[in-house]
């Protein structure tokens, strides 16, 4: 079988097929050629390129690779090409087998708009307006891709003035996502929940319902944390949910694996109202919170369907809850900027109840051209209570190095109060922003994580010293001022120093002693009680891991480079990306929120806006370029003021 997708997904699939006994194909882009899921299949086959429009979204290249690696059938994961009613019809031309519904099902359903009509058609509340006729009674309103989801080519907009620029947005991040720009509105309720039911169907009449989930939990309208079942729900809302899901899987004649999502609105209540949103023909990101608390691998499902092979009897459950939390390679409290870079350290303990579906180790490098999400930490216990506690464990021991990731932030999550209580909407997570990104190390956690930094690290140049080695590292045998160290986040944030002296006893921190320090250990008293610090020390960065949490730290420099000084007024890339618009030439006049550049990092754009009124100059990229984060792309020189100064 031939996986049509990349990272994490990959390797869940790559997982099943080895437990059944299936050998397996990867398909893979330039940029992925040293990515886990390529080594971990029997056989792989390059698509020249980087871009998803040029290798994943490419199902003429997956055929051929298909035929050339000999394969029988595809599994098209999920994203890119596993909503494509074209791929599964070239598939099975081809004589192989596809692994998901019918083409005309994927193609009813696929089209957001026409599974509402055909839910309409069989009675199913649903949510519709018509852009081109929306009055302004009608906003806020949810601009959709009709082809996808995850978050692509969806936006909110607020006022009628903002629908056709908002529009176009959603078009073109739709097209570069799925391939396809068509998008269209619904009203938006930022206060509902966000229920969905998974559906299991085979090809001699047996429909499954394996019960129901809630993503609630969402930034820019892309789940974050999901679980199952969906708590605080009422029997009457949790019977019209699976009944609806059952009335879409008939409506279509539905086979194989799918998920019917639904907005609630006062779910803990008997006469909650329940609106259909769309149906996903395909395995969904979070099908792992189902696994746990049903106990059936949907995976091997998928694929017995698929062979013919008839569904048995529904299975029990649930038993117990689960909650899911994707891990992305970003910065919550920089307006999700997209992160990259090379994963120096990736240790996710194990436990009981606990499961990692990961598309990266040590060593892989989070690129500018796929999705942020590199992977899902999923907790099971008998009650919500316990799975909660379990998740909130391990990410408090989880170790991330080496590219910046949402982990305190999901942590943030886990203990936030309303979450506990199951008092969740989709708005929650924007009401609760400012106290969830906050740093999760106070300044004095913070200070102390520093000197452990600085103390390692000098432990290592002493322990490397080719001269007087027995002396310690900063040893003044006449009174000198102490050594000091600065370190900066890695990414961003304020600067720290720290000073110590010699024996690395003597620094300025308030009822704290140092135990032990060596290159790689650090152990402080802290007023009586013990923190021990790991620390790994590289060229340029050391990531040290404490009682506290994680923290990547960039030293200082006591000099700076004057060629690393940029001038005032650049603009700089926040992330490494793909150049998609110039919106000025040099030398053109600009005011203050003029766009210069449209950059696009993992299938997201981000703007670059003129922060001041002026001249652009030194306008240094062009459309379809690449550039590194913090690469200057234009300069904004202040412009000289005009007419009769009072």
């Amino acid at each position: 079988m031939l996986v049509a997708n990349r990272g994490e997904i990959a390797r869940r699939v790559l997982r099943t097929c080895r437990e059944l006994g299936i050998r397996t194909v990867a398909v893979h882009s330039d940029a992925d050629a040293g990515a886990p899921f390529v080594a971990e299949a029997d056989l792989a086959v390059r698509l020249v390129g980087d871009a998803p429009t040029d290798t994943y979204l490419r199902g003429d290249l997956i055929v051929a690779a298909a035929l050339r690696a000999g394969a029988d059938a595809i599994h098209p994961g999920y994203g890119f090409l596993s909503e494509n009613a074209q791929l599964a019809r070239d598939v099975v031309a081809a004589g192989l087998v596809w692994i998901g519904p019918d083409a005309d099902t994927i193609e009813q359903m696929g089209s957001k708009i026409r599974a509402k009509e055909l839910m309409a058609a069989a009675g199913v509340p649903t949510l519709s307006v018509d852009a081109a006729t929306a009055a302004p009674d009608d906003f806020p309103l949810l601009v959709k891709a009709s082809a996808g989801g995850g978050g692509r080519g969806m936006r909110v907009v607020t006022a009628p003035a903002e629908l056709d620029a908002q529009l176009a947005k959603a078009a073109a991040e739709a097209q570069s996502a799925f391939g396809d720009a068509t998008v269209f509105v619904e009203p938006y309720l930022p206060t509902a929940r966000h229920i969905e039911v998974q559906v299991m169907a085979d090809r001699h009449g047996t429909c499954w319902v394996v019960g129901d989930r809630d993503c609630s939990i969402q930034r820019r309208h892309q789940k974050v944390v999901e679980e199952a079942p969906a708590p605080d729900v009422s029997a009457t809302v949790r019977a019209v949910l699976h009944d609806a899901a059952r009335a879409a899987v008939a409506a279509v004649g539905y086979v194989g694996a799918g998920t019917v999502e639904f907005l609630v609105s006062d779910a803990h209540l008997e006469d909650g109202r329940v609106f259909f949103l769309e149906m996903n023909t395909r395995l969904q990101v979070e099908h792992p919170v189902t696994e746990e608390v049903f106990g059936v691998d949907l995976v091997a499902q998928q694929i017995a369907v698929a062979e013919g092979t008839a569904l048995g009897a529904e299975p029990e459950g649930p038993t117990g809850h689960a909650v899911e939390v994707r891990l992305y390679a970003e910065d919550p409290a920089d307006g999700w900027q997209p992160q990259t870079g090379t994963v120096r350290t990736f240790d996710v303990p194990a436990g009981p109840g606990l499961r990692v579906d990961s598309g990266v180790e040590p060593g892989s490098v989070v690129g500018i051209h796929y999705d942020a999400m590199i992977a899902k930490i999923i907790a099971h216990g008998p009650d919500r209570a316990t799975a909660i506690r379990r998740l909130g464990d391990v990410l408090r021991r989880t170790r991330v190095h080496g590219v910046r990731t949402n982990l305190a932030f999901l942590r943030s999550i886990l203990d936030d109060e309303a979450f506990a209580a199951a008092q969740v909407h989709t708005a929650l997570l924007d009401e609760r922003l400012e106290a969830w990104t906050r740093p999760a190390l106070d300044d004095a956690a913070a200070r102390r994580t520093v000197l452990a930094a600085a103390l390692a690290k000098a432990s290592a140049a002493a322990t490397g010293a080719r001269v007087l080695s027995r002396i310690p590292a900063a040893y003044r045998n006449v009174p000198s001022a102490p050594r000091t160290r600065t370190y900066v986040p890695a990414g961003g944030g304020d600067a720290v120093t720290v000073s110590y002296s010699a024996g690395f006893v003597q620094h300025d921190l308030e009822d704290v002693s140092v135990v032990d320090a060596t290159a790689t250990r650090v152990v402080l008293d802290v007023g009586g009680v013990t923190e021990s610090y790991e620390v790994h020390v590289g060229e340029g960065w050391v990531d040290v891991d404490g009682p506290h949490g994680s923290m990547d730290l960039v030293p200082v420099p006591r000099f700076v480079d004057p060629a690393d000084v940029v001038v005032e007024g650049s603009l700089l890339a926040p992330m490494p990306a793909s150049v998609v618009t110039v919106a000025v030439a040099d030398g053109a006049r600009v005011v203050r929120g003029d766009v210069i550049v449209v950059l696009e990092a993992m299938k997201m754009q981000h703007t670059i806006a003129a922060p001041t009124d002026g001249v652009v100059t030194q306008l240094s990229v062009t459309p379809g370029s690449q550039v590194e984060s913090g690469a200057v792309l234009a300069v904004i020189e202040a412009a000289e003021p005009t007419g009769d100064q009072p």
